[in-house]
């Protein structure tokens, strides 16, 4: 599983059967966010690409040969936001597992002032997740291809978040900044 950190809140929702495994940043406010994934039978691995991040990939990986899925936000834990980093690419040409990309809106919410700007939906409003194909990434990927990957995926995470917000009516998350740009 593959979201932008900004739809994070009820992405467990979006895999609600099987094992499955989330990078979670060492910072201290990732702590609780841990705390209530495990209440919903999610496994943590600790580390993120400021802080732990070898250890905490390691720990995915482990997760992989034991069953368990993963769930990646490509751009965290700063950002820039909706950029995807080099990780998720990693753990997929490690694994040969598929990368799904999973959009998520909400009929009425709130975007957190946040780096992200997290969208928290208000209670009983409407949701929707949108998955797009799976997407390989060969074992043998030199770094053009690793490079019109990353690409791709960004653009596709783009697209099926983009999609979930107009499917439910919520407005649809400004362009990129010029300092997001890279």
């Amino acid at each position: 599983m593959v979201f932008w950190h900004s739809r994070f809140v009820l992405m467990r929702f979006s895999h609600p059967f099987g094992k499955l495994a989330v990078l979670a940043s060492m910072h201290r406010d990732a702590e609780m966010l841990g705390r209530v994934l495990e209440r919903l039978n999610v496994v943590i691995a600790r580390g993120s690409s400021t802080r732990g991040g070898t250890a905490g990939m390691r720990e995915l990986l482990r997760r992989v040969r034991a069953g368990y899925d993963l769930a990646i936000t490509p751009d965290g834990p700063k950002g820039p936001r909706r950029r995807i980093k080099a990780g998720v690419l990693t753990a997929a040409r490690i694994t040969g597992k598929p990368m799904i990309a999973i959009g998520f809106g909400a009929s009425r919410g709130h975007r957190i002032d946040s780096w992200d700007r997290t969208l928290v939906p208000y209670p009983f409003s409407r949701g929707v997740f949108v998955y797009s194909e799976p997407m390989f990434v060969p074992a043998d990927a030199d770094e053009a291809q690793l490079e019109r990957l990353r690409e791709e995926l960004e653009r596709t995470l783009d697209c099926v978040t983009d999609e979930a917000d107009r499917a439910v009516g919520f407005p649809v998350e400004d362009a990129r900044t010029a300092l997001e740009t890279p």
